[in-house]
């Protein structure tokens, strides 16, 4: 019988900052798990080396049930997104073994294809009107078929989602930056931004916008209410998600669509949300939410209540997620849409995938396990880099959701 015989853990920042768990068995078989939390990056690989990697020698790779079983259940600290993270690369990694072992593409091994690709959005953004309009276009020439519209609240000097170069990469600096924040001039403005990308481009793409959780229940209502002429595909995060009962009366007030759950963790942390249907979208993803085995668990449940897939899938996710992200996403039959943002050139130095996109559609090669090599060496180069994610302030001073 096949065991595990060595668990590895990588910490390197090609572009941005990524922990990466590699799982060797004693027939040489490997699998890649992604481990990144962002700006929480070190307590997650110290989770794996210290209390995971110990557990998982001499265990066999195939029971990866039991494994999931064994590092949640058999834990009595539960739950929580070092827990969970640290988890998912395990979960992951197996999954990568057993294709290899079976010589199938994971998504084989999940039932085979329910779809030919897996629509993605990308993310147009703008330091005004004006250019944000102009990056929309630049994505309508790529071949998106879904846009996420960001755009600079002028009375404030920023907003959510700006991108500031080729790449958007919130995490920076020894300390986080801390911005302000309005919630009356974002109110005031982002209805016409939005009005103003319909207005231009039309309504033959999906058109998604963002909210982050800045606005209480009864401002995403209002907002949700606003912008139902734009026939959003959805808000994202019209509010914390801490509150299950708070999305009801946003549900109450609009039909825009509602889509949340990247920073949730685990099925229980969405099921009142998609049994009650207050959300239209669930956007847990691979790395965050327990690997292939729990994500999959959360989006059965999601099926029965009408409740669609929408995973988070920013570039502080490695090539070894948007891959199991894709696998996952081409066979259950309750997908939605997959976020989507191309990775820094040094990432791809470093993690080379299979993935590729097309016409606004992402697929993976037919080849067996996720189809992600990582190059040890390559990331040598690229040492970890401290980073912080941002922090909100409101114009007098006090804390905000960032």
């Amino acid at each position: 019988m096949s065991t595990i015989e060595r668990a590895e853990v990588f910490v390197a920042s090609p572009g941005r900052n990524f922990v990466t768990l590699r799982i060797t068995t004693s027939d040489g078989v490997t699998g890649l798990g992604d481990a990144t939390l962002n700006g929480r990056e070190l307590a997650v690989a110290s989770y794996l080396r210290d209390h995971l990697v110990p557990l998982l020698i001499g265990r066999d790779p195939a029971r990866i049930e039991d494994m999931w079983q064994y590092l949640y259940r058999g834990a009595y600290w539960r739950r929580g997104p070092v827990t969970m993270t640290a988890i998912s690369a395990v979960d992951t990694a197996l999954w990568d073994i057993k294709g290899k072992v079976a010589g199938l593409p994971v998504y084989q091994l999940l039932g085979g294809r329910s779809r030919d690709g897996v629509l993605v959005y990308g993310h147009a953004s703008g330091t005004d009107v004006p250019s944000l309009l102009d990056d929309v276009a630049r994505f309508r020439d790529l071949g998106y078929q879904a846009i996420r519209a960001q755009a600079a609240v002028p009375e404030i000097g920023g907003s959510y989602g700006v991108r500031k170069g080729a790449i958007y990469e919130p995490a920076a600096g020894s300390l986080p930056d801390e911005q302000p924040w309005s919630t009356e001039a974002y109110l005031n403005f982002a209805p016409g931004s939005l009005r103003a990308v319909r207005e231009r481009f039309g309504f033959d793409f999906h058109l998604l916008h963002d909210v982050h959780h800045r606005l209480t229940p009864i401002e995403a209502a209002r907002f949700g209410k606003e912008v139902e002429d734009c026939r959003l595909f959805w808000m994202e995060d019209p509010t914390p998600a801490e509150n299950q009962d708070a999305f009801r009366l946003i549900r109450q007030h609009t039909t825009t669509p509602i889509a949340t759950g990247e920073i949730l963790n685990s099925i229980w942390d969405v099921q009142q949300l998609i049994t009650e249907q207050l959300i239209d979208y669930v956007r847990t993803t691979v790395v965050h939410a327990g690997g292939i085995t729990h994500l999959k668990r959360i989006f059965d449940l999601a099926a029965l209540y009408h409740v669609r897939s929408g995973s988070h899938g920013a570039t502080d996710l490695s090539p070894i997620t948007l891959a199991a992200a894709v696998h996952l996403d081409l066979a259950i039959p309750n997908f939605g849409i997959q976020e989507y943002m191309a990775h820094a050139d040094e990432t791809m130095e470093v993690f080379r995938t299979n993935v590729h996109l097309e016409d606004g559609l992402l697929d993976t090669a037919e080849v067996p396990g996720l189809g992600v090599e990582y190059d040890e060496k390559a990331a040598e180069r690229f040492p970890y880099d401290p980073r912080y994610l941002p922090v909100a302030r409101r114009l007098d001073g006090s804390i905000h959701d960032w």
